[in-house]
């Protein structure tokens, strides 16, 4: 069965910040010891959320609903993804009601993501392609939520933090011809080197390469035929170094997002994609590549245009 990605949809913090203003940014910049320019990394504005996770989560959903011309009566499943669940396991319950009831579902199953970090979403759709492919469910959505926790949280030694949420549909059909951002997905791999899942560790283009292998291999693809790469919006240097030597030229990157938004911990490949659909970054019969790396591990999800 093919399985099709459908309405690409974001939402993002409501605050925009200047990375000036942040908490305890000259410390952490020591502290990581990261060179105060702000041009070098990417270092612009970030989004910031008073918002609970579940009502971003919410509103990215009807805003895939609307855009895949979908009824939440016709999703069969909610595949939902976040570094950080709150509460304790006695709230979950309440925590997937309040997504699925914002959203407008119903009483469908929820399957929880939350152990791969900022790969989340992409290891949530690999779950959702096998839901689909196996003919289990027709329809399922996939969201990824996150905020972050504290003010000095909004600094890594890799990236600048938004909050936001990003979702799509993965179905079993392509829905009308006249619907745009419809991709089939052509296939789901993962790399993992579990020596080095630890978090001190470096990302490694060395499994970004096994990933390639993996999807371009089966589709009788080099790695050329990808119009775009969506990436984490990691610090500039970061993303630039490690996707070149994975293979990508600069022009499947794309680093605007970075100093725009800087990263969205797993929805990045997502907002993304729906950026670059409205840039014209890949046309239709275009192929391109949603993949996300933290250390130790590599997923990526190849797509073909079909409207």
């Amino acid at each position: 069965m093919s399985v099709y990605l459908r309405g690409a949809r974001y939402v993002l913090g409501e605050h925009e910040v200047d990375h000036a203003d942040l908490e305890e940014l000259a410390e952490l910049a020591v502290r990581f010891k990261l060179a105060p320019k702000a041009g070098l990394w990417g270092w612009g504005t970030v989004r910031v959320t008073h918002r609970d996770l579940e009502d971003l989560a919410a509103d990215t959903a009807r805003a895939t609903l609307a855009a895949a011309g979908l009824d939440p009566a016709g999703i069969d499943a909610l595949v939902l993804c976040s570094n950080r669940i709150p509460g304790p396991a006695e709230a979950h319950g309440e925590f997937v009601a309040s997504v699925l009831t914002g959203a407008g579902l119903g009483s469908i199953p929820c399957y929880g993501q939350n152990l791969n970090r900022c790969v989340n979403m992409l290891a949530g759709l690999d779950v959702a392609r096998a839901l689909v492919h196996s003919g289990r469910h027709r329809r399922v959505l996939v969201v990824t939520t996150d905020r972050v926790a504290h003010g000095a949280d909004r600094m890594s030694q890799f990236a600048l933090f938004s909050d936001g949420a990003a979702s799509c549909v993965l179905a079993g059909d392509a829905g009308e011809p006249a619907a745009s951002g419809c991709y089939e997905l052509l296939g789901c791999a993962t790399a993992q080197d579990t020596a080095t899942l630890e978090w001190a560790n470096e990302i490694s283009s060395d499994l970004a390469r096994e990933v390639n292998d993996r999807l371009l291999t089966a589709a009788d693809m080099k790695i050329g035929d990808i119009a775009a790469l969506m990436h984490n919006n990691l610090f500039k240097p970061l993303v630039v170094m490690k996707e070149r030597q994975a293979g990508f030229s600069p022009a499947q990157l794309y680093l605007g997002n970075i100093p725009r938004i800087g990263h969205c911990f797993a929805a990045d490949p997502l907002i993304n994609l729906a950026d670059r659909e409205e840039l014209g970054h890949v046309g239709t019969g275009g192929y391109c590549l949603l993949a996300a790396s933290v250390p130790g591990s590599r997923i990526g999800a190849l797509l073909q245009r079909v409207s």
